[in-house]
């Protein structure tokens, strides 16, 4: 929800379209069915749709030096058209012509130009500096609503309008002045007729350009400006103006005076306005993941798609169940119906991370690890605390597990404990601690019969403790840092992963290692989850991928590719219909199994 203009409804009324790490979804608004525009190599950084909805264009940020790619895509068929080349480090911004000749795209502040492409012919016409030298970077773009030959960019000081000159393929811009005003301009909006259009500034005020003669004819409010600035605009059929604003307030405003007629708060900066139709219904995103819809009649806000703005640490199910799940965040934990990918319950504790959540067997609490050194715990329906074991360890709780008869709670912490909780009905007590790991212990996982525990740590082992005699039985060593492990169903042997990229089998009897393969070519794994009969275990980690695994073959048998941040967590739903990862994008991606 970070980038600007980011959600576009589709001018068929009946898909909205938003960037999500390396891919573009499109998203029906009644089935809420999705599909996923996928082929950048990095995070997409802005994404238009033409005016007729045909085509779709999406830039993409990349590293410094490289090539930033701008993708031309089929909206009906879902397909690549093209892929334009030019821009270096990122693409900020693009814009269709109104009959669909030309493409504009703005490149970033380390590349500084601005080009015209020619849609039929899939290639570059012509470029320039995208502003002089005495002013800021140029960050938006927009096209002219009548003329494919006009377009105007904006940005730190500066506003220009551009002709092209095809014949000569050249493009001439003329600054626009503003008198004595400085403003750093975040968004414009086109009148329909293109005899002015109106600017949106970081100071929170709107101003009002006239397009021939490139002056300002007015700008306001004058006093009471929009606080933390004007992140969008659109314009209405009656000529009044609908401004979001940094603060998180969707305003209605008349065209004359810039008054404020109607509002509404929503949660976050709003970074998108878009139209569905005429004008009547609206949709907006902010930068805290959420997306509204407001009808214009009523102006009021609902809440339609909401996700984590955050790195997810943590994803669990409960027992023998598959419809629910539970992620964790920062600030907060939510539990998603599977079904229909929505969010059921948001539990919210400000300023405090979750590193991890379990649900009790028994499904009567959720409890979770914050790093405050807390561990809490939540009723699942209505998410009212139910209690809080404070000091539960000193350097922030990081994971934490639950006995199946759910009288015990095991816990490990930042500076290695691993400590037993003893739960009553009323009370919740320490029972023991172990004091072996020399760092942050990172999974712990409990046998069946509730007896016995494996723990990972950071600090290259793995230690299985008896949790009724309190003693260490066996230890694991390895040169890396541990990040999960797993029971094989049967319990006779181990599996675990971490940064130096290899699956270990171990023998639980006497600690031996059974054998080692190569989980990944690039990055550490951080997540690993084996089926209740045993045969598959899924993997995730720093290649963005998500690996099924064959656990006699020792061999990858299916490959996931969608996430583009690092997976932290994932795990298959009891029943084997789903595989759930998420990752430090913020990402819950759901796939089908196997």
């Amino acid at each position: 929800g970070h980038i600007p203009c980011g959600l576009i409804c589709h001018p068929d009324k009946e898909h909205i379209l938003y960037p999500l790490g390396c891919s573009v979804v499109i998203q029906e608004l009644g089935s809420k069915k999705q599909a996923f525009l996928r082929g950048h190599t990095s995070n997409v950084s802005c994404v238009v749709i033409s005016r007729n909805g045909v085509y779709v264009a999406s830039g993409q940020a990349t590293f410094m030096g490289f090539k930033a790619e701008i993708i031309l895509w089929d909206f009906q068929g879902k397909e690549l058209l093209a892929r334009l080349s030019l821009h270096k480090g990122e693409v900020i911004g693009l814009a269709f012509s109104p009959n669909n000749l030309y493409l504009v795209s703005l490149g970033g502040q380390d590349d500084g130009s601005v080009a015209v492409w020619n849609i039929g012919k899939r290639e570059a016409i012509c470029g320039s500096p995208a502003s002089a030298h005495s002013t800021g970077h140029a960050t938006v773009v927009v096209c002219s609503n009548s003329r494919d030959d006009m377009f105007v960019t904006a940005g730190n000081g500066t506003i220009r309008v551009w002709e092209l000159d095809l014949a000569n393929r050249r493009i001439h811009p003329t600054e626009c002045h503003m008198g004595l005003l400085k403003r750093v301009i975040q968004c414009i909006k086109m009148a329909d007729d293109d005899n002015y259009f109106y600017v949106g500034t970081s100071s929170g005020d709107i101003l009002k350009m006239n397009t021939k003669h490139r002056v300002m004819s007015d700008y306001g409010p004058k006093k009471q400006k929009f606080s933390l600035g004007v992140t969008t605009l659109l314009l209405l059929k009656t000529g009044d103006l609908i401004v979001g604003t940094g603060e998180g307030i969707v305003a209605l405003c008349k065209a004359s005076n810039y008054k404020v007629m109607k509002k509404v708060q929503v949660k976050g900066a709003v970074t998108s306005l878009t139209c569905r139709g005429e004008g009547h219904q609206f949709f907006v995103g902010t930068n805290e993941c959420q997306i509204y819809r407001i009808d214009y009649s009523a102006f009021k806000e609902e809440l339609i798609i909401a996700c984590h703005s955050d790195a997810i640490h943590d994803i669990v199910f409960p027992s023998e169940m598959s419809d629910l799940f539970a992620t964790c965040s920062k600030n907060d934990i939510r539990v998603w119906h599977t079904p229909e990918s929505r969010e059921l319950l948001r539990i919210v504790i400000p300023n405090v991370t979750c590193n991890a959540i379990e649900i009790m067997r028994d499904g009567k609490s959720i409890i979770s690890a914050w790093n405050d050194g807390k561990i809490r715990a939540f009723t699942p329906e209505t998410g009212r605390p139910m209690y809080v074991i404070n000091h539960a360890h000193s350097l922030g709780v990081t994971a934490i597990a639950a006995t199946r008869d759910c009288k015990q709670i095991i816990s490990g912490g930042g500076e290695g404990q691993v400590r037993v909780w003893e739960i009553g009905e009323k009370t919740q007590k320490l029972g023991e601690v172990l004091k072996e790991h020399l760092s942050t212990v990172s999974c712990i996982k409990i046998k069946k019969d509730d007896r016995e525990c494996v723990t990972a740590s950071l600090d290259g082992t793995c230690i299985i403790w008896d949790i009724v005699r309190f003693v260490r039985k066996q230890m694991f060593m390895a040169n890396t840092l541990f990040k999960c492990v797993c029971y094989h169903p049967e319990e006779h042997q181990i599996i675990t992963s971490g940064t130096n990229r290899q699956i270990g089998y171990w023998e639980v009897f006497d600690g031996s290692e059974v054998r080692e393969v190569e989980g990944s070519v690039s990055g550490s794994i951080n997540g690993m989850d084996i089926t209740s009969d045993g045969v598959y275990f899924v993997t995730g980690g720093d290649d963005h991928l998500v690996k099924l695994w064959d656990y006699n073959q020792g061999a990858v048998t299916h490959v996931g590719v969608g996430h583009s941040g690092n997976i932290t967590r994932l795990k298959i739903c009891p029943g084997n219909k789903l595989i759930v990862s998420v990752s430090a994008d913020g990402a819950i991606l759901l796939w089908t199994y196997p």
